[in-house]
């Protein structure tokens, strides 16, 4: 006789979990955008203080703008960089910041409130209450890590430590991507009650480190400024690499620290992860999920077009947020066609 799968029952709401999930996630991506405007408009370090409770009232009189504007003629970056800065420019980055942090407080809500809702009802099948929560205690370390992050361009440094930036970025694509393979688990239960969770095979896990990997060197070229580097593709100036670049000892250090090899790496690994997810694609396929397929094969055509058209503007702020923007959606896309490939039969 069948068996239904352990984690359903007629309580059980997996396709409504599944809703809320995917609309968590929609709200991590627009936080991604966010967090590349934040970056490109050098607005990050505009609020010097960590107020997770108090801080989600921005400044509303005079006196309370002026008070934090103070905090951050107190840092390196207005001392070096912006002196001279009026409150009027401040109010403009500040804006970004605090947008930014908003919404990381939200997404908190979005997923910390449904999630109790949920419970109480006993609406969560077998064997996804660790899961989610799990999620719920990797939001909250994401919350820390911003702050980390922030931290590191109070005291000595004009900017934010780029591998604290790439941590910070990593940290929410994956739990991005585990939201989404959750939710995809939860989709297939509803459709099918006889359904076992998705086990990650290896080769949809290789493209997806292939991915993680493409996007960890983006991070890095973000928060090294190695965008400006070079604005020719495919040739950096006149030569596929540079000479006469001083590179940095110990040698490994280069491939992190290093704003000339980082942009190096970063346009060349592309086609690395490019073919590991056009393979991915084709899996897909195979598998008959031909509409997801198509579509990272189409993300991934837009995300190298927006990559070299980053580079010929001179990294032009919207190209360079499409092109972020577009990580996040392909990231999404890879997750939910190696689910596919990955999916066991019942």
């Amino acid at each position: 006789m069948l068996q239904a799968s352990p984690g359903f029952s007629l309580s059980t709401r997996p396709a409504a979990l599944a809703r809320w999930l995917y609309w968590v996630a929609a709200l991590i991506v627009a936080m991604v955008v966010v967090g590349g405007i934040t970056r490109l408009t050098e607005s990050g370090l505009s609020i010097t203080q960590w107020k997770p409770i108090s801080g989600v009232v921005p400044p509303l009189t005079q006196a309370q703008w002026q008070a934090e504007f103070a905090n951050y003629q107190r840092i390196p970056e207005y001392q070096q960089l912006n002196r001279g800065m009026t409150v009027d420019g401040f109010k403009a980055i500040f804006f970004w910041e605090y947008l930014h942090r908003l919404l990381g407080r939200v997404i908190g809500l979005a997923f910390a409130l449904p999630l109790l809702w949920f419970a109480v009802k006993r609406q969560i099948p077998r064997g996804y209450g660790w899961r989610l929560s799990a999620l719920l205690a990797l939001g909250g370390l994401q919350g820390a890590i911003g702050w980390w992050m922030v931290a590191s361009g109070l005291s000595v440094r004009t900017d934010v430590s780029h591998l604290r930036l790439a941590t910070h970025l990593g940290t929410a694509l994956f739990i991005l991507g585990g939201i989404i393979w959750t939710a995809r688990d939860l989709s297939t239960l509803a459709a099918n009650p006889l359904a076992r969770p998705a086990a990650l095979r290896a080769g949809p896990a290789l493209a997806i480190a292939a991915l993680g990997v493409q996007i960890t060197l983006g991070a890095l070229t973000a928060g090294l400024d190695a965008g400006y580097a070079f604005s020719s593709w495919p040739l950096m100036g006149d030569a596929w690499f540079p000479a006469n670049v001083p590179m940095l000892a110990p040698a490994w250090s280069n491939a992190v620290d290093n704003p000339v090899v980082v942009q190096f790496l970063h346009r060349w690994i592309a086609f690395v992860a490019a073919g590991a997810l056009v393979w991915l694609a084709y899996q897909a396929r195979k598998m008959r999920a031909d509409r997801v397929a198509a579509t990272v094969a189409l993300l991934v055509v837009v995300q190298i077009a927006l990559g070299i058209a980053t580079l010929l503007t001179g990294v032009e702020i919207v190209v360079a947020v499409a092109h972020q923007a577009n990580a996040a959606l392909l990231l999404i896309a890879t997750v939910v066609a190696a689910h596919a490939v990955s999916r066991r039969r019942a």
